[in-house]
């Protein structure tokens, strides 16, 4: 057996297992930034960040399809969807107190007790499994597509009615919050006649 046809190992990764790793230590820098700050736009602008690496990780895996749909949806619909609600609910821009509840030990058991579980439950299901990515693409838009649309369609259009759910949410805060600075504002006519009283 040649060098060139000895199989890779943990000793000799290649370009895109470095590329991985890379892109996830980034993401996950950017996934604890999002959660220990206390200003909420910076949170939600760390959190494209993370599900844009995450993105980027699909599409070294060569699942392009899902990884379009994170961008798509994730990145393009439900951020955009916390920042209107940031906007039209008028959070503060600067340093919030209210971001911090007091809890964070207990909080953090839970994402480290949560993190275990997941790493170990994805661990046990993929032990002996390896993605071969000099094969035939497992992860294309038109497997994808075909797999999605023949067993996954009810799951699809529940993501597009959380996303409306999402919009009309957005919209009663808005409207909620007008209605509360409409009934605070004095009337113009009730304003007249104080001034000609006290006149």
């Amino acid at each position: 057996m040649s060098l060139a046809a000895a199989p890779h190992g943990f000793l000799s990764p290649t370009g895109v297992e470095i590329a991985f790793l890379l892109v996830g230590l980034v993401t996950l820098g950017a996934a604890l930034i999002t959660v220990t700050t206390r200003q909420l736009v910076h949170a939600a602008l760390w959190l494209v960040v993370t599900l844009g690496g995450l993105a980027v990780e699909y599409l070294l895996l060569t699942a392009e399809f899902i990884a379009w749909v994170q961008v798509l949806i994730y990145v393009g619909s439900v951020v955009v969807l916390l920042l209107f609600g940031l906007m039209l609910t008028r959070a503060p821009i600067g340093r919030s107190p209210d971001a911090d509840s007091g809890n964070r030990l207990p909080a953090l058991a839970v994402a480290v007790g949560s993190a275990g579980a997941l790493v170990w439950v994805v661990t046990d299901a993929f032990r002996a499994t390896w993605i071969d990515l000099h094969g035939p693409a497992a992860g294309t838009t038109r497997v994808t597509g075909e797999s999605l649309f023949r067993h996954w369609v009810l799951p699809f259009e529940a993501l597009s009615v959380l996303l409306l759910a999402a919009l009309v949410g957005a919209i009663v805060l808005s409207r909620k919050t007008k209605a509360e600075q409409a009934a605070g504002a004095p009337s113009p006519a009730r304003t007249s006649g104080d001034k000609e009283g006290v006149r």
